[in-house]
């Protein structure tokens, strides 16, 4: 858990952080003599003035300030208009703590740039890259219509996406692991179509979680506590899975308590909803679909892989999914099958198939997973397991008997970003023994965290070596650490759970959270000069690849907090900044929070531009002081919601 939560008062839109939570190291003024201070003062009277003219004089400061005085008082800053930028005295609350109950009536806002109305509310759940009418368009073939297909520059939508009317914060964790209101996902179809199974009730204005699923009757706890009984869930080797076809993400959900940390997906609308019930729950979940390309996930990434009645035709293309999946899996990674065709000669008249058509079925999985090098570990009731062999150095041997499937040419295992999947197998590093793992042996969980990752110690990753890790470990304590001072809500248990880290580089910023009961998505962007997703799922972290210039696949109001660490510096050029910040403002939800770093001339951009979308935000300081040239934005979306509607 985080530490104790602040007492300090909450923080205001054009507030400094308190005097106790800056370090002296900020005031370097401190230590001039009596000699020295009239040469400063007179130095940073100059520069303001200086700074004053190049900006058109007021107009400058009212960037920042709105009502407030500027401190000539403030120590000089010779980077250019920082000393307008240096955050004034308060005048207004920055409210970061949630309290809504009634919908947001809205404000005079004196703001003479640029404003972005509000979507109707047919928008309420507008997901850009799975639209369902755009997805039309495309094959049915494999699914590949319910893949990512993105709007056309010209079909971007330049309103902001509306909360359902009668919109609540949601339930903290753990306890909205089990509840969920209506009003924020207003769907009942699972409560009919899975009635029986268990995945989800209505009761009134909540929807509860039983924990059912389709192949765990008796709850997702007892069903894990099984596969527990067949491969060790609790000495650490196994830390990130992968759920494929998830339904409302219930064995995500329960191997939390267990510290594994599992991404759970699954198509958009299959069953109405399934992922955005899955995040309004707390459970780390994406939008997605195994069919032409490949996941957005880099190779090695996790120890466990999971299909529960997923009703993915494993045996179907040449194995294409289950060769997908190995790439994935880290060495010695297991991939665990529920349903149908297991246990199949207890099932068959239920599943309304024939035997021999369920038999066929299995012999063509056991195959492909034999092509693979995987062993079959286990087949015990309704569950079977198989694992990946932890190097290659076998499978190289029996590949010049059979070449089925081959091993692929040279490529990049890690690429994965509309990537088309192949029927070849992703090799393994090289080794120089049958016992060495591959790739490097991965400390166990929770040592794993800050142990040097095997990526970096190889020297894979260019640029990074294992002091570089190591300062990068510190660097986050230290600006976490000084974010929890500024965001007094950010140490406070309950008031955020879904966290995303758009620019996440080794997860500094979520290795610096695990303590919290809270969960980081971290993205490493495809424009990234160095791809690092792979050091994160070394580390026991999860998260995914994305271009900002497009929407994320994922549903409005998905994450409580997002973190931009220089993100509009990296997409300087590449597309509109205002579509990366509708964008945030979709997926964020009413009252969710931002923290933005990036160069000063960017963030008095963004600060702007954030004006004319109803956020409340406030210019802060770098944690080393006024003197750094990169400032942080921290800022709260209002809470509003559609309107009520009338019509009946």
């Amino acid at each position: 858990m985080a530490g104790s939560a602040s007492t300090s008062p909450p923080y205001h839109p054009t507030s400094k952080p308190s005097k106790s939570s800056i370090s002296s190291s900020f005031l370097p003024w401190r230590k001039s003599n009596i000699y020295t201070l009239p040469v400063v003062l007179f130095l940073c009277i100059a520069s303001y003035s200086f700074g004053l003219w190049q900006h058109g004089g007021g107009l400058a400061i009212d960037a920042f300030t709105r009502n407030s005085s500027p401190q000539l008082t403030a120590p000089c800053n010779p980077v250019k208009i920082d000393t307008t930028t240096t955050t004034p005295t308060t005048t207004k609350n920055l409210d970061f703590s949630s309290h809504h109950s009634l919908e947001y009536a809205g404000e005079t806002r004196n703001n003479t740039g640029k404003t972005f109305p509000r979507c109707d509310v047919s928008y309420s759940e507008y997901t850009p890259c799975e639209d369902a009418k755009r997805s039309l368009r495309f094959s049915r073939d494999r699914l590949i219509y319910r893949e990512r297909h993105c709007p056309e520059k010209a079909e971007l939508l330049k309103c902001r996406v509306p909360a359902p009317h009668g919109y609540k914060n949601p339930f903290a964790w753990p306890a909205s692991r089990d509840l969920a209101w209506y009003a924020n996902v207003p769907h009942k179809e699972l409560t009919v179509e899975k009635a029986v199974q268990n995945w989800i009730r209505y009761e009134g204005e909540r929807f509860r979680f039983p924990g059912g699923g389709t192949m765990f009757p008796n709850g997702a706890d007892a069903y894990i506590d099984d596969i527990g009984k067949l491969i060790n869930l609790k000495d650490g080797s196994i830390r990130t899975a992968i759920d494929t076809g998830c339904g409302v993400a219930s064995w995500g959900a329960y191997l939390l308590s267990r510290d594994i940390l599992a991404v759970s997906f699954a198509p958009r609308d299959t069953h109405e909803a399934q992922v955005q019930f899955a995040l309004e729950r707390g459970v780390p979940a994406l939008i997605g679909v195994l069919a032409s390309k490949r996941l957005p996930y880099p190779s090695r990434a996790f120890d466990m892989a999971h299909c529960s009645r997923c009703l993915i035709p494993w045996g179907l293309y040449d194995g294409i999914f289950l060769i997908e999946v190995d790439r994935v899996l880290r060495p010695g990674g297991y991939w665990i099958l529920s349903g149908p065709p297991i246990h199949w000669k207890k099932y068959w008249k239920g599943w309304e198939r024939t035997k021999d058509d369920l038999n066929a079925e299995q012999t063509t999985i056991e195959n492909v997973a034999k092509s693979l090098c995987w062993k079959k570990l286990v087949e015990k009731g309704d569950i079977a397991i198989w694992q990946k062999p932890t190097n290659h150095l076998g499978c190289k041997v029996n590949r010049k008997l059979a070449q089925n499937p081959p091993f692929c040419p040279a490529q990049d295992p890690d690429k994965a970003w509309y990537t088309n999947m192949e029927t070849c197998l992703t090799p393994l590093p090289e080794v120089s023994n049958n016992h060495e793992i591959a790739g490097g042996e991965l400390a166990k969980w929770p040592a794993r965290l800050n142990s040097i990752p095997p990526r970096i110690s190889s020297g894979t990753v260019k640029g990074v070596n294992a002091e570089a890790f190591k300062q990068d470990l510190e660097l986050w304590k230290k600006r976490v650490s000084y974010y929890k001072s500024v965001n007094n809500q950010l140490g406070k248990p309950g008031r955020y759970r879904n966290l995303l880290d758009m620019n996440a580089f080794l997860g500094g910023f979520a290795a610096a959270l695990v303590g919290d009961p809270v969960w980081v998505m971290n993205v490493v962007p495809v424009d990234a000069k160095v791809n690092t997703l792979g050091v994160i799922y070394e580390r026991g972290l999860i998260g995914t690849y994305q271009n900002w210039c497009e929407a994320m696949s994922t549903y409005p109001r998905t994450y409580d907090l997002i973190h931009a660490d220089s993100v509009f510096t990296l997409y300087k050029d590449r597309c509109e900044m205002e579509d990366i910040l509708l964008e945030m403002d979709r997926i964020l939800r009413p009252e969710g929070s931002v923290i933005f770093r990036d160069d000063v001339d960017t963030v008095v951009k963004i600060k702007k531009m954030i004006d004319g979308m109803e956020w409340d935000s406030q210019i802060v300081d770098h944690e080393d002081g006024p003197l750094e040239r990169e400032k942080l934005l921290f800022a709260v979306k209002k809470y509003w919601t559609a309107p009520a509607d009338t019509s009946s």
